[in-house]
């Protein structure tokens, strides 16, 4: 599973309403599209403010190879600014660009970074010395500019990363990881946080309200990572556990929740389907319209066999309720995934009514011509 589509694509709002200088509120109807366009939109929103510079950019860059670094890094804060300075240094070769970069002042460099031009981030790092790669870090975390670290952390080097880490807060950590532009270093991050951090930053979502950034970032690692992220999250007390459910359901996340509850152990599933926000007025439905809308099944059957009784009719209720088209449907994807144990004692809970609904479906009729 990647990250799923609804937390990437809010992710790339937010970057887009960076780079416009726009509110990401005013950008909220971009959410309804296919998170792929979103992201199109966004690189190709970078192409259109960074490629057509006016040429009096191209002058003061080619000026810049004039003059020694120092002068040039002076004349960058004195006369250029922040967002200036860091159009210059989309302009000129990334050697040049980080030899002035060397000469200025951090908290300088900190604010011309969110101007940079992202395309030029790796060529620039690649080049800076490690000390100061950190620093520029931990400034940025320390100006709550996650957005702009999130461009860079997926290229820094192991080195700089096992320093940075220790300094910067769980909160900052799970902002970044949300807003990462290269999500397949997610994994390596999280290797390098190592466990009992993971456990801490885990811990601080549900302190901190950060509980979709915590998703994001556990739907962009894989295999054991992702298995033990579900466990740490699993092993929260209780409390924090509803806090988890209420803002999944609040903000129909289930999709990105369900697998990791797919990866639990029995007993940890026990644990979550005790909760008492799964018992709250409309949750348990709103599950069943996201499992049908996701295809999900194989991922929330295992959950709904360890629920208590009473939720457990809950769901058949909800299942028993659907429109034709998507009961079908529901039918149809338990009958590919063969999921029929698991849904049979569902029905057996439903009315009449929705026991007849199921046994008049065409592809509960298939099944059963099919044995």
């Amino acid at each position: 599973m990647a990250v799923t589509d609804k937390l990437r694509g809010r992710a790339e709002v937010l970057k887009i309403a960076r780079l416009l200088d726009a509110e990401p509120e005013s950008l909220d109807f971009l959410r309804e599209l296919p998170p792929d366009d979103v992201r199109r939109f966004h690189e190709q929103t970078v192409a259109a403010l960074f490629d057509r510079m006016p040429d009096m950019l191209d002058r003061i860059a080619a000026a810049t190879k004039l003059v020694p670094a120092g002068v040039a890094a002076a004349i960058s804060q004195k006369a250029l600014g922040p967002r200036l300075a860091a159009a210059v240094a989309g302009r000129i070769d990334p050697q040049r660009a980080a030899d002035i970069i060397e000469k200025l002042p951090v908290p300088f460099t900190a604010e011309s970074c969110a101007h940079l031009d992202p395309r030029r981030i790796p060529g620039i790092v690649d080049r800076l010395d490690e000390n100061l790669v950190v620093r520029i870090a931990v400034a940025l975390a320390e100006r709550g500019d996650h957005l702009t670290m999130g461009r860079f952390v997926g290229h820094l080097r192991d080195a700089a990363l096992t320093r940075i880490l220790p300094q910067v807060d769980d909160a900052a950590v799970l902002r970044t990881g949300f807003a990462i532009d290269r999500p397949e270093r997610t994994g390596r991050i999280v290797e390098l946080m190592g466990a009992e951090r993971l456990a801490q930053v885990i811990a601080s979502a549900a302190s901190e309200g950060l509980w979709p950034q915590a998703l994001a970032v556990a739907g962009m690692v894989t295999g054991e990572q992702r298995s033990r992220i579900a466990s740490l999250t699993a092993a929260q007390p209780a409390g924090r556990l509803d806090s988890l459910v209420g803002t999944v359901a609040d903000e129909n996340l289930w999709e990105s929740l369900l697998p990791l509850v797919a990866l639990l152990g029995a007993e940890e599933r026990r644990v979550v389907a005790a909760l008492p926000s799964l018992r709250a007025d409309g949750v348990l439905e709103g599950v069943v319209r996201a499992v049908v809308a996701t295809g999900l099944w194989a991922e929330f059957l295992p959950l709904v066999e360890v629920l208590p009784d009473e939720s457990r009719r809950e769901v058949a209720a909800a299942a028993g309720a659907l429109p034709a088209p998507e009961l079908d449907a529901l039918a149809r994807e338990v009958d590919k995934q063969d999921l029929w144990d698991l849904v049979l004692p569902l029905v057996e809970l439903m009315d009449d009514a929705g026991k007849q609904r199921i046994l008049e479906l065409p592809a509960f009729q298939e099944q059963e011509q099919a044995k």
